[in-house]
């Protein structure tokens, strides 16, 4: 006589890798969104420094403009 075996459905596995997979997602998209808003904060900071403190941190004018007018999803 044949055995019979009831094995439990593989879905079980792929919905958990793909709960974990969408979590990453989530998580790097936070952590994206966090990134970008921490380049928009610093450089408008950049942008309100005068010449005297740009040039304590070794920057021209020029240089400022040209960095804090990057788009803030450009590093």
């Amino acid at each position: 006589m044949a055995a019979i075996h009831w094995h439990q459905p593989r879905y079980r596995a792929s919905r958990h890798s793909a709960l974990h997979a969408l979590g990453d997602a989530g998580n790097h998209f936070v952590v994206t969104l966090r990134e970008w808003s921490r380049r928009n904060r610093e450089r408008a900071e950049l942008a309100a420094l005068d010449d005297r403190m740009l040039k304590d941190i070794g920057l021209t004018r020029a240089d400022a403009e040209f960095l804090s007018n990057k788009p803030f999803w450009r590093e």
